[in-house]
């Protein structure tokens, strides 16, 4: 693995030219060129209750319910208002939405589950009384949803479009939001939205943060939901009712869209849904075709464990890079928890060019053809741990599609994405966060090919 030495001795990798490999030879050289009051007489459900805002004022409350948003008139109106429901604070600060044109090419395309997250404080007796273990993700279907949304009826809450995937993506555009080190990154995302408010909601808020939501809403369907529940003592419990986020179709639409990317970005948390395997093969053979990068999430330990063959055709034949923490990166090889994190990734590089495993406050490491590069985690207070993996992995494609080689670099970029999601509280990179660590990472590459200059 060649090397270089920067300012002050510091000695740092370079990505090696994967020349056995053209997809990425090939993908890397074009990615671097490149007033509504509440009407009276209505009857709130406890589920409506907890699909409202506060506007600051008592009088100014929007209702939701299954049969739209009182008071609006359809998407477009939703849209304007962001739905109405109380949001992330950070999501939209300082952001300008850019006008809506539809780029030739995108830079990177996710597909992935799409679900209005609804994150809110409780004690443990409120998760005993519902028979729930805490700490755990689950499964729930829609009479489950509604049982545990009447038990919080009262509690406070925020609303976001979320899901692992969104908070890559809008960290990325976030990233890639002014031409600082190239040109504005378009970024897409492709998945599954109810032909209901809460999609509409969703939409709303990636577009806000220059995240571009490309498939059609499903007719007559019910957008997916995750409900977040945090104890005191800082453990997240994970409730998720998928409504239609699980159907991901591989139809003309989707296809055209994967033609012209070049990152398609797979979210892990799809295979656990048998009938979305076919599509995603699909997907991931048009993009291997037009020439586009492969990125895969691992998500989660349990849909590893649950779906270790699909998620192997698709990392065996046509994957690029994997994103995975160390128990998912150990889950993939089916290695016990005592082989180490460098172990499972120096593995799995040997079938994925690039690999990115994260191992929390102790660093993480990035795995090429056999070789692995150990990044030092970048000092912060921790608030909330929360999102941290996918502000990781949204450095590591800023840095890919800002041509650098440098792999110590990509990953103190990443490295510093996510200690600053880590130090705050929420998932989502701010604005002038991200506006700081690109022109910091610009200054990196400069100075970086000055001195490869003078090694020459």
């Amino acid at each position: 693995m060649a090397l270089s030495l920067l300012s002050g001795g510091q000695v740092t990798y370079k990505l090696p030219q994967i020349s056995n490999n053209p997809l990425f030879g090939h993908a890397l050289t074009c990615i671097s060129s490149s007033k509504c009051g509440r009407r009276s007489g209505v009857s709130w459900s406890s589920e409506e209750r907890l699909l409202w805002r506060w506007r600051g004022e008592v009088n100014k409350l929007v209702k939701v319910g299954r049969s739209g948003v009182l008071g609006f008139g359809g998407e477009a109106e939703a849209d304007k208002e962001g739905m109405g429901i109380d949001s992330e604070g950070e999501e939209d600060e300082g952001e300008v939405m850019a006008a809506p044109v539809v780029p030739e090419r995108w830079d990177v395309l996710g597909l992935g589950q799409a679900m209005v997250d609804f994150s809110g404080m409780v004690d443990d007796a409120l998760l005993e009384s519902l028979g729930i273990e805490k700490g755990t993700r689950k499964i729930i279907n829609h009479e489950e949803r509604g049982r545990i949304l009447r038990a919080m009826d009262g509690q406070s809450y925020k609303a976001a479009a979320g899901g692992s995937l969104s908070n890559t993506l809008v960290a990325l555009a976030r990233l890639g939001g002014s031409a600082i080190g190239g040109h504005s990154l378009n970024v897409g995302m492709a998945g599954s939205v109810g032909s209901d408010p809460l999609g509409g909601f969703y939409r709303s808020k990636l577009r806000r943060a220059n995240v571009h939501f490309l498939s059609a809403p499903v007719k007559d369907g019910t957008t997916g939901t995750v409900i977040v529940l945090t104890t005191p003592d800082a453990q997240r419990t994970m409730l998720a009712y998928q409504g239609t986020s699980s159907t991901i179709n591989h139809d003309q639409c989707l296809a055209s869209l994967v033609s012209k990317t070049n990152i398609l970005v797979v979210e892990g948390y799809l295979f656990e849904f048998p009938h979305t395997a076919e599509a995603i093969v699909k997907a991931c053979e048009d993009a291997h075709k037009n020439g586009a990068l492969i990125a895969v999430t691992a998500s989660d330990i349990s849909c590893i464990e649950k779906r270790f063959d699909h998620f192997w055709e698709i990392i065996g034949n046509y994957a690029d890079i994997v994103f995975a923490n160390s128990d998912e990166a150990r889950a993939f090889c089916r290695f016990s928890s005592k082989e180490s994190p460098i172990s499972a990734a120096r593995y799995l590089s040997h079938f994925v060019p690039f690999v990115s495993v994260t191992d929390g406050p102790k660093g993480s490491y990035i795995g090429v053809k056999g070789e692995v590069v150990y990044i030092h985690p970048t000092a912060c207070v921790p608030v909330d741990t929360c999102g941290a993996g996918d502000a990781y992995a949204s450095g590591i494609l800023y840095g890919i599609l800002r041509g650098a080689s440098d792999l110590k670099g990509m990953g103190m970029l990443a490295s510093r994405v996510a200690s600053v999601v880590v130090g705050q509280r929420g998932t989502r990179l701010g604005v002038e966060d991200a506006a700081k660590l690109a022109e910091s990472f610009a200054y990196h590459i400069e100075r970086s090919k000055i001195f490869s200059r003078t090694d020459l």
